[in-house]
Order: structure tokens, then C-alpha cells, then sequence
């Protein structure tokens, strides 16, 4: 069964090795792994997805909330969330087909982001589904080169998402306006 679990984390140096080392050492597979900041300039959101069984998630999330720099971990399962991946292809245009690709990239709801001689580069985001569907479309023109990012994801809920601080790190207050 497929996991995603997101941890808060400390924006330090070598939190993502230690992170990705720590589930390494202990066999636990990671199918994607995304790290972006946050909100919080101390802080940075790692979203996993997981494969495995509900006892091997628990372990995984049991280990993350052991280290230090860990200040939250969400499990995303059996939640209403919203996730997304990222993607950028290089198709082929030869032989005329440019007309055929960019009516596929609307079609898809991606976008157009460079245009070379004899190829174009796509953008496009959306579920994991949206993203492997359209590189099935994209095969028959020729896929030149691609380069995805990890699923990121978060919560449709906002309580869930600000739950109870966490003693290790309380945020600064936002800066008041000034008129």
C-alpha cells in the first residue's frame, strides 16, 4: 500500500542525510522524496511516499519522530489531502508535429516553457495519474529528456496542519503592518 507522510523539519545542514540514511539503514524504501521551505525560514517540509503495510508506516513514522531535528510527522492516510508532482519534458517536433504536441499540453493543462528547432520543453503538474498519463501521450513523439519532482502534499484541513506547537521550535510572531 502506497504512504505519504510529510515531516517538519529543522532547517539545518545534513537533516536530509541523516533523514534518508536513517530509513535506509533500516530498509525502508522511499518511492519519492520532495524537501522545500516552509512558511518558516526555520523550517523545511519533507514529504515521503512510502510502500508498505501499516506496520512498516508505523515504524517509519515511530523512527522519524525519534530525531531531534524532526518536529512534526503527518500521516497523510486515510485523509483528505491534496498532492501534486512536477514534471519537465523535452519532446521532439520533428516532422511537423509541434502543432499535435501543444494541442495535447492544453489538452493536459500544461504549458509550453521553451522552444528549440526540432523540440519544445512542457511543464506540467498534477497527480501522479495526470503526470504518468501524459508521458504515455508524449512516448509516440519522441521524450528527448524528462526530470520530475517528488510528490508534495498537503493537508485540505487547516487544524490538522497547525495543530499543538511543538516545544523544540516556536515560530516568530509575523511582522505587523505599517501604514
Amino acid at each position: 500500500m502506497r504512504h505519504v507522510l510529510s515531516a517538519l523539519v529543522m532547517n539545518q545542514p545534513g537533516v536530509l542525510a541523516h533523514i534518508s540514511g536513517m530509513l535506509a539503514s533500516r530498509a525502508f524504501n522511499i518511492e519519492s522524496l520532495a524537501v522545500g521551505a516552509t512558511e518558516n525560514a526555520e523550517l523545511s517540509r519533507m514529504t515521503f511516499v512510502l510502500n508498505g503495510d501499516e506496520k512498516t508506516l508505523d515504524q517509519v513514522r515511530k523512527q522519524l519522530e525519534k530525531i531531534l531535528t524532526v518536529v512534526r510527522v503527518i500521516d497523510f492516510s486515510n485523509q483528505n489531502f491534496v498532492e501534486r508532482d512536477l514534471m519537465l519534458l523535452k519532446v521532439s517536433t520533428d516532422g511537423g508535429k509541434r502543432g499535435e504536441v501543444h494541442e495535447l499540453v492544453d489538452i493536459f493543462r500544461g504549458r509550453i516553457v521553451d522552444v528549440g528547432a526540432t523540440h519544445v520543453m512542457i511543464e506540467i503538474a498534477g497527480q501522479e495519474r495526470k503526470i504518468d498519463a501524459f508521458i504515455d501521450v508524449m512516448r509516440p513523439y519522441g521524450i528527448i529528456e524528462m526530470v520530475r519532482t517528488g510528490r508534495i502534499a498537503l493537508l485540505r484541513s487547516a487544524v490538522a496542519s497547525h495543530e499543538a506547537d511543538d516545544d523544540r521550535l516556536t515560530p516568530e510572531p509575523p511582522p505587523e503592518a505599517t501604514v
